[in-house]
């Protein structure tokens, strides 16, 4: 399987502040990869520093295909379009339409063939299940709904990774669930998914690497008691 993330003894930075330092990471293709850790912990400044929002200070870093050491200001947007990036705060245009939403992105991205882009759009909104309501706007569909949509977003131009930020963190534990399986439907397919969470409760019903942030680094606990110790330790905080 193709290495899509490859870190090693890396630090991130928020301006001149060291969020996280010696982050070795390797994910593969098809991984599911939880990044778990309290708020300020770090797993949103990772992430950043991925899609290259934040610059690159020390250490080695590779995303699909890219090398973050030597990536320039002008190839950030072809490394971004590999990529699919889902937020929590959906941060979808309220002025247009779900297909619209996505028809904006196309355009954005280099998609001319009009044909071509509306083929594209049935397939991302079948894919989500939202198929019968393009043609509504975000305020007429609900908090999972818009999250599928923002998930057909992050599909459009096939990207070989996926990077969810708390994409349940503002859900109701059905529609978390139901996003939950499309994530899981998405790493199936051979795509990989980072998914930073605080939900212990997705864990046994949703299975993947545990990838835990504490004292200004990483650790990867998947063992049932170390999913167990966090679990308890979460609660006595």
């Amino acid at each position: 399987m193709n290495v899509l993330i490859g870190l090693k003894n890396v630090s991130v930075f928020q301006q001149k502040i060291m969020i996280l330092k010696d982050v070795n990471l390797e994910i593969k293709e098809g991984e599911f990869v939880y990044l778990v850790g309290r708020t300020g912990s770090g797993k949103s400044s990772l992430m950043k520093l991925l899609y290259a929002d934040l610059p690159m200070k020390e250490g080695e870093a590779s995303i699909v295909g890219y090398d973050l050491n030597k990536l320039k200001r002008k190839e950030i947007p072809f490394l971004r379009r590999k990529l699919g990036i889902v937020f929590q705060d959906f941060q979808l245009l309220m002025d247009r339409s779900a297909a619209e939403n996505l028809l904006f992105v196309m355009k954005a991205t280099g998609w001319k063939d009009k044909k071509k882009m509306e083929q594209r759009l049935k397939e991302v909104l079948k894919d989500v299940r939202m198929d019968t309501k393009g043609h509504k706007m975000p305020h007429q569909l609900s908090g999972g709904e818009q999250q599928r949509i923002v998930i057909a977003r992050a599909l459009i131009n096939e990207p070989d990774l996926i990077l969810a930020d708390e994409p349940t963190g503002n859900l109701d534990p059905e529609t978390s669930r139901g996003i939950m399986n499309l994530l899981r439907d998405i790493s199936i397919s051979g795509r990989a998914v980072v998914m930073a969470t605080h939900d212990y409760s997705l864990f046994t019903e949703f299975p993947g690497r545990k990838i835990t942030f504490e004292d200004s680094t990483i650790k990867e606990k998947n063992t049932i008691i170390d999913i167990v110790k966090d679990k308890v330790q979460s609660i006595v905080n």
